[in-house]
């Protein structure tokens, strides 16, 4: 019996939430280090990549929230539960703290490079994103583990 092919095996367990979720949660503790980085050095490649990190987070955060939304209606059937609630709204916060960034990088392109009340403010919300996303994958990880407890619930056909 032949094996099945890489593809068709991708095709089986491709999870989409899953691929943007870690995809975001791990550009922006990347971009807070390369932040770090630039404050105290003011190499402005540094700044740069925080820049590129951002942009790149920026479109994958609503991918990773409508894919979390789409598996929860179908695979809790939008239970209400606290933990898809906490999720949602840190989801909600992240989106939020990143087009701040983002407006605030647009609007501002060397706001690195001043040393005004601006710049800390992009920096405080560059830093305010990253126990957002912590969280947000404790939870998931929550959710994750309570999933490969519990078997698997009947579905209506």
């Amino acid at each position: 019996m032949p094996k099945p092919s890489l593809w068709k095996d991708m095709k089986k367990t491709f999870m989409l939430h899953a691929i943007t979720a870690h995809f975001s949660n791990g550009l922006i503790p990347v971009a807070v280090l390369y932040l770090l980085l630039a404050i105290p050095t003011g190499n402005t490649f540094f700044e740069h990549t925080v820049q590129h990190l951002l942009w790149i987070t920026f479109l994958a955060i609503p991918v990773s929230f409508f894919s979390g939304v789409h598996d929860w209606k179908t695979k809790y059937r939008g239970a209400k539960a606290p933990v898809f609630m906490k999720k949602i709204r840190l989801s909600v916060a992240l989106f939020s703290l990143c087009t701040v960034a983002v407006a605030v990088r647009l609007a501002v392109p060397d706001v690195m490079a001043r040393m005004d009340l601006l710049h800390w403010f992009y920096v405080v919300v560059l830093l305010g994103m990253l126990p957002v996303v912590t969280l947000l994958g404790h939870y998931g990880g929550k959710l994750s583990q309570q999933s490969r407890q519990q078997p698997p619930r009947p579905t209506n056909t």
